[in-house]
């Protein structure tokens, strides 16, 4: 029996070659979606399991008052890590603390290149199950260092690496204890180079042991291992004052309440507001999961309408079963077998869709996916995956035709009639109701993007380059290399900064100036600058003035934004004395606001203030009648000849501040990916309906063309039944899309209205997609001979 089902299913899809195609096409792209999403959703949610620890791993972060709102902090200090060992240590196994994890100078002789590294505790390699290729884990040795397979392969080749010395950052000699496996795209320390010990951070000279109130700066990272079985929300409650019991009176002001946040929540759940998880990353895969099932549900649509389309075909076939004794039963599952068998295909050629898409996928996506052809549970959720697609798409045609009085059909009298097309109706409406929605929601995400990118930054970006410095050399010589510079006519203005224009390094509290709060806690972003920062970066001072080498007295002296000025409530802000600790300063200028952080945020308070050391960095700013080329290639050598210890690295401000928008276009491109794969399938399922339509109604047409109707009214009868249905989708559609890419925008500070036109513009590409796609058909029609359609009349 199965056999004879099988074998009459597969005569079915050969017969009808078309609606099988279309059948198989939109089931194909609607799966091949599904697995795709399934694969991102997938990547998402086995972030950092690649730890053997990852269920008891977790990380210390605090709630801490400042200006007037409750901040969530991932930094505390580094006393902290001992301080939870000793009287707090029964509730962890292991308590790690990490420094300094961000890019450095990695030498082997004179091989010097810039590598991501970071300084742990000695305990870090064990709790974070690194593993080892070569050697040992252990960072008992101070000046010991294990380095990534990446990173052996790049210095030593097919050489062994262990005992051999690098130095880091031109400074410290470590000798490679261990070869690490390296971590995977989706772990928090990906692309993590080498891990060096935290006592020779700690004993660098002018380095933290030098810190006066070692409790007062925030620049450590501290991971704990819980005990088995120990209960975070007791914990939390056990550790919360921890740092609240160390600092002096002023930073108590600021209410720091020390909580674990568990690695399952680093990724998905990393966004805090007034000290509250708000979720993070894990939105978009719900919505992309919701984005899926619509997708699969459209091509389901498809197979439904067409299958119920074509039911007076099938109708004498159900007839003649029913009357040589099938049972409804028996002729539902034929129906399915139908359904199940078109799905397998579809199956099989979306896997094909897959494997080809995912080299362009994983670019949108940032990923580096693969299908899990090995994985056993890849192919049972397949299998499910193919049953439940089936039972979808399948089920409400084989009873809609199992239904069929046997007696009506083989009479010749069987007629579908109006109430059979209804539930079509509603299906096609459902259909353009989510491809609608998913263009609206599209344009949202790529208005908000170019909102924020028009907005104004408050400084020039072009011909705008950062070069990072690990030491005081480029300072030591910066008159030197401004004249070598200048000479050439390759830039314009250099100066130093404590962080690029795309980023504050540091902040600070300890601010007070006329009229304060005493119980006010503030931090302030705090930008470290030389004296010609303002003139290279491009600043518009809007009060007062600039820093200047003719005023001795501007070493005492602070600028402050836009911002700032507001948050102080300072009416006249030049002149006026700020008190930073026990340092009292004038403030000499107010500039405008920059965004030097989130484009999407309101910008923060910063005090500029003249720096007594080596920046971070040296910003350039490039002679518009010189080429970046060679103007890169003029700056290198000159870099190189005062300081050749140190590889020559720039960043551009415009590609670093276009970074920032980097999860935003990569949601809109995968939105805009979905949504046009949404309408193709919705325009498959309109194709072959209007195809059915237009044969149904050959010899109606036939008739009319007799009588005198053109090709244009011809076309505006079939075409005007669809172009209903769209109209009525649209009509949901903008509410629905509304309620949600509302919501969706007030994650941002900084955002775009949703204006009228953006539902207009979906709507009218939908009805133009909609006319497009019946219009071949419904010419067709209307083109075809009246003579042939009626001749048997």
């Amino acid at each position: 029996m199965f056999k004879n089902y099988l074998t009459t299913a597969f005569r079915n899809l050969i017969k009808n070659k078309v609606h099988s195609f279309i059948n198989i096409a939109g089931l194909s792209l609607g799966m091949a979606v599904t697995i795709l999403i399934g694969l991102w959703i997938y990547d998402e949610l086995s972030y950092n399991k690649n730890f053997e620890n990852y269920d008891t791993i977790a990380q210390v972060i605090q709630n801490v008052t400042n200006n007037g709102e409750v901040q969530t902090w991932k930094s505390v200090p580094y006393p902290l890590a001992e301080e939870l060992r000793r009287n707090y240590g029964n509730n962890f196994k292991r308590v790690v603390m990490a420094v300094d994890f961000g890019d450095h100078i990695l030498g082997y002789n004179d091989k010097k290149l810039t590598k991501t590294g970071i300084y742990f505790e000695k305990h870090g390699p064990e709790m974070f199950s690194l593993k080892m290729l070569l050697g040992y884990k252990s960072l008992n040795d101070p000046t010991s260092v294990l380095i990534s397979a990446s990173a052996a392969k790049a210095y030593f080749g097919n050489q062994d690496p262990l005992n051999k010395i690098l130095k880091i950052d031109n400074q410290h000699d470590v000798k490679v204890t261990g070869v690490y496996e390296d971590f995977p795209r989706n772990s928090s320390f990906v692309d993590l180079s080498f891990i060096s010990t935290w006592e020779l951070f700690y004993n660098t000279p002018d380095g933290v042991k030098t810190f006066e109130d070692p409790w007062r700066p925030n620049f450590a990272t501290i991971f704990v291992q819980l005990n088995d079985h120990g209960d975070i929300n007791k914990i939390n409650a056990n550790i919360r004052d921890a740092k609240l019991k160390k600092v002096n009176p002023q930073l108590a002001k600021k209410k720091p309440q020390l909580f674990l946040q568990p690695m399952s929540k680093m990724h998905l759940y990393d966004e805090y507001k007034n000290g509250v998880n708000v979720g993070g990353a894990i939105q978009y895969v719900w919505m992309f999961g919701v984005i899926g099932v619509f997708v699969l549900l459209l091509a389901c649509i498809n197979f439904m309408n067409l299958s119920t389309a074509r039911s007076e075909k099938r109708a004498k076939e159900v007839g003649i079963r029913k009357t040589i004794g099938s049972l409804r039963s028996q002729l539902i599952f034929q129906f399915f077998n139908e359904s199940l068998l078109t799905v397998v295909f579809a199956f099989a050629f979306s896997l094909l869709l897959v494997q080809l898409s995912l080299p362009f996928f994983n670019g949108v996506s940032g990923k580096q996916m693969s299908i899990l052809w090995g994985n056993p549970l890849f192919w049972v959720l397949s299998i499910g995956f193919t049953i439940v697609t089936a039972l979808v798409s399948g089920i409400y045609p084989a009873l809609y035709l199992s239904s069929f009085k046997p007696v009506k059909v083989l009479k010749g009298t069987f007629k579908s009639g109006r109430l059979a097309v209804i539930p079509r109706k509603a299906l096609v409406i459902l259909q353009f109701t989510i491809s609608v929605s998913l263009i609206i929601g599209t344009i949202v995400v790529y208005q908000q993007i170019q909102f924020a990118k028009n907005r104004p930054v408050g400084y020039s970006r072009n011909g705008l380059v950062a070069i990072p410095v690990i030491n005081s050399v480029i300072h030591d010589h910066l008159d030197a290399v401004k004249n070598e510079l200048m000479r050439s006519g390759t830039v314009t203005a250099i100066a130093e900064s404590s962080s690029s224009t795309t980023s504050i390094g540091g902040s600070s509290s300890g601010f007070s100036w006329r009229g304060k709060d005493p119980n006010l806690s503030v931090d302030f972003g705090t930008v470290y600058c030389s004296y010609d920062y303002g003139k290279t970066i491009g600043w518009h001072v809007k009060e007062g003035r600039d820093f200047s080498k003719d005023f001795l007295s501007d070493s005492s002296a602070l600028i402050l934004n836009e911002a700032a000025v507001h948050f102080m409530g300072l009416k006249n802000p030049v002149g006026e004395t700020i008190t930073w600790f026990n340092n009292t300063l004038k403030v000499i200028g107010v500039v405008n606001d920059m965004v030097m952080e989130s484009p999407y945020d309101e910008p923060r308070p910063i005090v500029f203030n003249l720096a007594t050391g080596p920046g971070n960095v040296t910003i350039v700013k490039i002679n518009p009648a010189v080429s970046t080329r060679a103007a890169l290639n003029n700056i290198e050598p000159i870099f190189k000849k005062f300081n050749p210890e140190q590889p020559f690295d720039y960043q551009f401000a415009d590609e670093e501040y276009a970074k920032k928008f980097s999860n935003e276009e990569r949601v809109g491109k995968l939105a805009s990916f979905f949504a046009v794969l949404a309408i193709i399938i919705s325009c498959l399922g309109l194709f072959g309906l209007t195809s059915f339509v237009a044969e149904q109604r050959t010899k109606e047409i036939g008739v009319r063309k007799v009588l005198g109707a053109s090709v244009l009214n011809l076309w505006g009868m079939l075409s005007k039944e669809f172009v209903i249905l769209v109209t009525l989708s649209f009509l949901i559609a903008v509410p629905v899309s509304y309620y949600f890419m509302h919501g969706w925008l007030q994650n941002y500070q900084y955002r775009a209205a949703l204006s009228w036109w953006i539902f207009a513009a979906a709507g009218i590409g939908a009805m133009v997609i909609t006319l497009f796609t019946i219009s071949f058909q419904a010419i067709k029609a209307a083109l075809a001979n009246p003579v042939k359609s009626l001749r048997s009349e």
